[in-house]
């Protein structure tokens, strides 16, 4: 059985802020090598590399064929370096992971990557499969960020035993200190001047989020009698007009762009004190964030476009699913969730924590890993 100090060597095509925790975590009890790509399409914070003691070096992701393929520089020749583990990102585009999985092949040394997966359950064409089933089939364990992609590749005839979700997480024991500190505030009746139920968004505020179907959903809602709130956390990420869109909706006294925000401890007060987290678009690390700090999140239904943090939601217990692009859905599920009973919040604060406590966490992602590398 691998020692604590086998030699493990971690490719990764960035190295994101939020992804501090576990990848400290990995420096410190599993003692990784780590080479990071320098940039990738979507503009993401990243992390001060420099706190990890296994940092090597950063390395230019280089983009070509229409932007279809990728090519980590210098990264090949690690390969040929006395490691016995490689966890790459499982991205197929970066070409150079599929030459370092030949050649540990070759070198009887083992490749783990970590994924997304496949997103569709419906039959891939040929042109697809060429690219990714090479990659796969080269690969010794997959770590999958979620089931839903997981169980699909066991579908498609992958081995079961080399696949293990791994989920996601975020900066999870300062959150903890902050949860147990929390408590109800004032935040949103002083700055709103009124008492109504309060939706909430973290996130990039982006087109692909559709943020705009919660103004019309409010429209809806306010056509019923029915009135609330509506706060959003993020930084505009792609030039969306947003506050034009809230004034033409009329709702400039109803909404609240709180901008981007990094203090955990305000964070963590404004998604505590909202009644729901609503995310119309594909939803991922939002959930993460809503769950952590007791607040039920609504998305959308459409599993193969999701991402895969939609798998903490179990609806009607700490959240739901809302038919696509489905306004008058949306609106429904809305007023379920801010129609809660008082008595009944503190069992959904206990529903959204226990899947983060269990499993959305760096700590369950370092003891799976340790136990795939066999290590003690």
């Amino acid at each position: 059985m691998p020692k604590s100090n086998t030699k493990i060597c971690c490719i990764f095509n960035l190295a994101p802020h939020y992804r501090g925790a576990i990848y400290k975590l990995m420096d410190q009890e599993l003692h990784c090598d780590f080479y990071f790509g320098d940039q990738v399409d979507t503009p993401i914070k990243t992390m001060d590399v420099t706190e990890l003691s296994g940092y090597k070096k950063t390395v230019k992701n280089i983009v070509f064929a229409n932007k279809k393929y990728r090519w980590q520089k210098g990264v090949v020749s690690l390969v040929f370096k006395p490691y016995k583990y490689y966890i790459l990102t499982g991205d197929h585009s970066i070409l150079s992971s599929w030459i370092i999985a030949f050649f540990a092949k070759l070198l009887n040394k083992k490749v783990l990557i970590w994924l997304h997966g496949l997103k569709s359950g419906s039959k891939m064409h040929w042109k697809g499969k060429l690219r990714v089933y090479p990659f796969y089939r080269m690969t010794d364990i997959f770590l999958f960020y979620g089931d839903y992609s997981r169980n699909l590749m066991i579908e498609k005839g992958f081995n079961p035993q080399k696949m293990e979700s791994i989920y996601n997480s975020l900066d999870y024991e300062q959150q903890i200190l902050i949860r147990k500190k929390l408590h109800k505030t004032n935040i949103y009746s002083s700055h709103f001047n009124n008492n109504l139920p309060v939706l909430f968004f973290i996130g990039r505020i982006q087109k692909a989020k559709k943020l705009d179907q919660v103004l019309i959903s409010m429209i809806i809602l306010k056509q019923r009698s029915v009135h609330c709130n509506f706060v959003i956390v993020g930084e505009n990420a792609d030039g969306t007009d947003f506050s034009k869109q809230i004034s033409d909706a009329g709702l400039q006294s109803n909404v609240w762009i709180y901008g981007p925000c990094y203090q955990e401890e305000k964070i963590g007060e404004l998604i505590y004190n909202a009644d729901v987290c609503v995310s119309p678009g594909n939803v991922g690390l939002t959930a993460l964030h809503s769950f952590v700090y007791g607040t039920p999140l609504i998305s959308h239904n459409n599993f193969e476009t999701q991402g895969p943090e939609f798998e903490v939601v179990e609806p009607g217990v700490n959240g739901d699913f809302f038919e696509e692009d489905n306004v008058w859905d949306l609106t429904d599920k809305i007023t379920k969730w801010i129609s809660l009973a008082e008595s009944k919040r503190d069992d959904v604060r206990l529903s959204t924590y226990k899947i983060i406590d269990e499993k959305y966490n760096p700590q369950y992602q370092i003891d799976l890993l340790k136990r795939v590398l066999k290590i003690k």
